[in-house]
């Protein structure tokens, strides 16, 4: 398949590495961003292959992770009411609240919903007008699109029984965060290619340049991290 699976390449991954062996000269912190990067890491071996000297930190980019559980618990409570319909991404629904899950709701109940996109709660919305339709809206600038969408359609077709719990987190603001933490020591960031593709990279080149640490687009593939490592480790 063009352009996939040459990113998987087992050659030119080889060739990377050694390269990055000869980049190095001293230890590196590196944080790649997004969880997604997070999973290609593991499920490709990458950690286990890398140079001794760089360590990679796994950073922020889960979307469950960040949201915060006052928020959590606020899903919860309005899921547990009798005349709500919750409706949310399958993998917010094991995220424990204070004292249960969104589970735990359904189990004794609640009318709960796993849904594959927030425009789906407007179908809902339009078939229930007695149940008023929340949509947990979670993520980074790559969910914000379609949560916005899904507000704007509501208007434009009168639905009145449909409402959205926001969380939504921005990268740039996550990196800031870390940078201005004395806890954290990050040496260099991998961003995540889908999120510059929805906001672009420019927010980034005022952080790059406050905190002299290098950021480097990089997509999901094996070569694309490696190069993207080997980017850094130069900048550096």
């Amino acid at each position: 398949m063009k352009y996939l699976e040459e990113y998987r390449d087992s050659d030119l991954t080889r060739k990377l590495l050694a390269d990055l062996r000869r980049a190095i000269t001293r230890p590196w912190a590196i944080m790649e961003v997004c969880g997604g990067q997070t999973h290609s890491i593991i499920k490709s071996g990458l950690d286990q292959m890398l140079p001794p000297e760089i360590n990679l930190v796994h950073g922020p980019g889960c979307p469950v992770c960040v949201t915060p559980l006052e928020l959590v618990d606020k899903a919860i409570a309005l899921a547990s009411l009798p005349d709500v319909i919750f409706t949310s991404y399958g993998d917010m629904l094991r995220v424990p609240g204070s004292d249960r899950d969104l589970f735990a709701v359904k189990a004794t109940g609640g009318d709960v919903r796993i849904l594959y996109s927030p425009l789906d709660a407007l179908k809902i919305a339009n078939e229930n007008p007695d149940k008023t339709v929340v949509f947990f809206g979670i993520g980074f600038e790559t969910t914000a699109p379609a949560n916005a969408m899904a507000v704007v359609q509501a208007k434009a077709l009168g639905i009145q029984n449909f409402a959205m719990l926001v969380s939504h987190v921005t990268v740039p603001a996550a990196i800031t965060a870390l940078m201005e933490s004395p806890d954290v020591k990050v040496d260099g960031f991998l961003a995540a290619g889908h999120v510059c593709t929805v906001m672009g990279y420019w927010e980034y080149e005022p952080l790059a340049e406050k905190y002299h640490v290098p950021i480097v687009v990089t997509g999901f593939e094996p070569v694309d991290i490696l190069h993207g490592i080997l980017e850094c480790v130069r900048l550096l």
